[in-house]
């Protein structure tokens, strides 16, 4: 595998590009992700939005575009007055059953604690 690892993509076969990547799924970052499909494990995803996502992965690719399942969507608003200052903040959270996470709004992925 590591004559495919040091080789530029371009010189690669379609077969061996193949290869490489689930080489790199199993054994790179992006084995989180594959151990979260194969054990049916629950991730937490950090996006963009400053909204937390814990879930289930049912598929992902390389730009960890995700199919997820049981989304438990947390995030928090701000209460504020008519003077437009900043009261509180309220917690709040909403059930998803499916869900297609696009990758560019992914900040970080992490193993959910069971």
């Amino acid at each position: 595998m590591a004559d495919l690892i040091d080789r530029p993509r371009s010189e690669l076969t379609e077969l061996e590009l193949q290869k490489l990547e689930e080489f790199e799924f199993a054994n790179g970052p992006m084995s989180l992700l594959q151990n979260a499909v194969n054990n049916n494990t629950p991730v937490v995803v950090s996006c963009r939005n400053n909204h937390k996502l814990v879930a289930k992965v049912k598929a992902f690719d390389r730009h960890c575009n995700m199919i997820l399942e049981n989304v438990k969507e947390l995030w928090t608003e701000s209460v504020k007055n008519n003077k437009g200052k900043k009261i509180k903040t309220i917690s709040k959270e909403r059930f998803v059953s499916k869900m297609f996470l696009r990758g560019d709004s992914v900040i970080i992925v992490l193993k959910a604690q069971v």
